[in-house]
This record gives structure tokens, sequence and C-alpha cells, in this order.
């Protein structure tokens, strides 16, 4: 006799209802991640940023007794006046600009680069009445990636001082202990350098009373 494979025969679904039933599970799942994702999480972020980062949160804004926006403590503002203190070189657009971001973008062996650096060695002597040959820092004289940098190192704005304090008619240790209130130290203490803000350093000198009450940014331009 022939032997009989008997199999079982198996429930055959029928294809356009297992369409439907993968059609269905990817719109359920594609909903629930856009209420997850572009609605849930992001408003979770945003409550526990203003929650405990209030300030950061919304850009670290320096804003006067009336309301008055200033500038940002992340952002810096190009100080041109003698009463001042000078932030560094940019390259950002005409100087400082928020939406031109970035560096030069010149190399070390570039003559233009060098001639810039020079002149502006040059002029910082000059402006500070220091010596011909006296050393001059390094952010002094150049621009930062960004062109946007609101720190200058300490020793630029020490060196700055003596300049500040005899145009306003204030006593030199006075302008250095504003220095020092106005210093952010190194982020947890050992990554990168101390560095001076120089918007806060500025309106912190005009709150001194020897500056007019306007804001140093109108009077920097």
């Amino acid at each position: 006799m022939r032997e009989v494979t008997h199999r079982k025969s198996c429930p055959k679904v029928p294809f356009m209802k297992s369409i439907l039933h993968e059609l269905r599970s990817s719109i359920m799942a594609t909903l629930v991640l856009a209420v997850v994702c572009c609605g849930l999480y992001p408003l979770a972020v945003f409550g526990l940023g203003q929650l405990l980062f209030h300030d950061k949160a919304n850009g670290s804004l320096i804003v006067d007794a009336k309301g008055t926006v200033l500038g940002s403590r992340l952002l810096g503002q190009q100080f041109t006046g003698e009463k001042y203190f000078h932030t560094r070189p940019s390259a950002a657009g005409n100087g400082y600009d928020a939406t031109s971001s970035g560096g030069s973008n010149l190399g070390p062996t570039s003559q233009k680069l060098r001639d810039s650096i020079a002149q502006n060695i040059s002029d910082y002597r000059s402006q500070n009445g220091l010596a011909t040959n006296a050393p001059v820092p390094a952010d002094a004289v150049t621009a930062s990636g960004s062109g946007l940098d609101p720190h200058i190192s300490l020793e630029n704005a020490q060196l700055q001082a003596a300049r500040v304090a005899r145009v306003r008619g204030l006593n030199v240790d006075q302008v250095r202990a504003l220095i020092s209130q106005k210093t952010d130290p190194a982020d947890f203490g050992v990554l990168g350098e101390a560095g001076v803000n120089v918007l806060e350093l500025n309106l912190a000198l005009d709150a001194l009373g020897s500056a007019p009450a306007s804001s140093p940014v109108a009077k920097s331009r």
C-alpha cells in the first residue's frame, strides 16, 4: 500500500486582511510616537528647563530695572568708547553680528591675518598707554571662532583697567574690584580659563554713577 502522509492544514489569512492589519498597526505606532516625541517629551523638557534653569532656558538675558533687554550673558557686544572695556576683535559680519557668526577662516600662513594682528597689537598698546614692546594678550588681538565671545581674559581686563579708571575719574582699585566681581571661573574649576564678561562689567561701571544712565550698548556703537 502506498503510504500517505497527512499534514495539518494551516488557516490562511486573506491577503487584504493582512495588509489592513499591518496598516492599522503602523498608523497606531505613528500616532503614539508623534504624541510622545512631538508633544509630551518637548513639553517635559520645556517645563523642566523653565523650572530648574529659568534664566538659562530663556537666553541668559540681561534686563535693566525698566525691563528693557540689554543683551545676553552668552553673546558679546562691541564696545569702542574709551570709558568702556573693549571686547576682543570679531569676524562676525561687521563685528559681533549674531546673524553672521563665524571666524575669519584665515590660516597661520595668511599675510592678511598677520597684518591684522600686527595692527591690533599696535592699536591695543596705544589705546591703553602701554610701551611699544609690552606683551599683549592673545585674545586682545585675535577673534574667536564664533565672533561672539562675551568674555575677555583676566589679563586683558587688567591691562585696560587704568584707561577706564582714568577716563571715568575712578580709583583703579574700584575698577579692579568690579573686574573680580564679573569674572566667571573655569567650568568645574578645571575646564578652560577664567573670563571677564565685558557686557556685565561695563553695565556695572555705568551703575557706579560716573557714567550716563543710558545703556552702554547704545553708546558703544
